[in-house]
């Protein structure tokens, strides 16, 4: 063997290890990195989406302090003669399509906010099964959706009784049919794709418009049936009804009022067999007595 060779022998013996070994650790770490990156998926894009809204608050307020203060010049144009009742109106109007929009800005800040404290506290542990991901959660909820929607297209009882579920020309049904086409476009490949916490808001607020244009197309669907008698009796999609936290909380109030009752009762017959115990043995000769001594008394 050369003699110069030896040297680059030795070298490429410790470098091929190490160049493994740094391969290794980065592959682990980006799997880490990746990992933990979806686990925080749902709370990354909810403080993506406060800052969002927190900005359009702060936009719908600037609207607000420009459209009173184009009222007030406007007022002022008036008392010079320079403008007339309709442009007061109207600048009277921007300020209240202002107050509006801040309102509706604020209030959907607070619903932001209350996402975030729930995603927070939802981020899934790292030995957590993958469906309790959010993206896989959401996507779960996705197929839901889809599933209901498909009984009335694979059934044909289903499909006979409601037609309006497959009638595009049904307003709530092209509402649904177009929020799956928007739902679809978002939706990502698998559960482990990549995804940026911006498109996960819009995929999950996507989902949330998709169940609730669902629903009521659903209500739709059977108010018709019932209409033209096609619907099963019974309550149903269309009618108003408890839901079953409101049952469960109302079954759990009567069972705590029974118990209360019960337990009254029970502590009331406690008390007064103690008093008949407590009661001193010169009362109880007292009442038991015989009639005849009191006669004798009295003669």
């Amino acid at each position: 063997m050369d003699a110069t060779l030896v040297p680059d022998l030795v070298a490429w013996w410790w470098t091929v290890p190490a160049v493994i070994g740094a391969g290794a650790l980065a592959w682990f770490g980006l799997r880490g990195q990746r990992s933990g990156r979806a686990r925080r998926l749902a709370y990354d894009a909810s403080r993506e989406a406060v800052r969002a809204a927190q900005r359009e608050v702060a936009t719908t307020r600037m609207s607000l302090r420009v459209a009173r203060a184009e009222l007030a010049r406007t007022l002022a144009e008036r008392s010079a003669g320079r403008a007339d009742g309709a442009d007061v109106a109207r600048a009277r109007r921007a300020v209240d399509l202002s107050q509006r929009d801040g309102k509706a800005a604020a209030a959907t800040l607070r619903a932001r906010r209350a996402a975030l404290s729930a995603d927070r506290a939802a981020v899934p542990g790292r030995s957590s099964d993958p469906r309790e991901l959010p993206l896989a959660r959401v996507m779960a909820s996705d197929d839901a959706v889809t599933a209901r929607w498909m009984e009335y297209e694979t059934d044909a009882a289903k499909a006979i009784a409601f037609p309006a579920m497959a009638d595009a020309t049904v307003p709530e049904t092209a509402a649904f049919l177009s929020q799956l086409r928007t739902t679809r476009a978002l939706r990502p490949a698998t559960a482990t794709a990549p995804m940026s916490p911006a498109e996960f808001t819009a995929y999950r607020d996507a989902v949330a418009r998709l169940a609730h244009a669902y629903d009521r197309a659903e209500a739709e669907a059977w108010r018709r049936a019932r209409r033209e008698g096609s619907a099963p009796a019974g309550p149903g999609p269309d009618t108003a009804q408890p839901s079953d936290w409101m049952l469960s909380a109302q079954e759990i109030a009567q069972n705590l009022t029974e118990a209360m009752i019960a337990r009254g009762a029970e502590a009331f017959a406690q008390g007064a067999e103690a008093i008949a115990r407590l009661s001193s043995p010169r009362d109880r000769r007292r009442n038991e007595r015989d009639p005849r001594d009191d006669r004798d008394r009295r003669a």
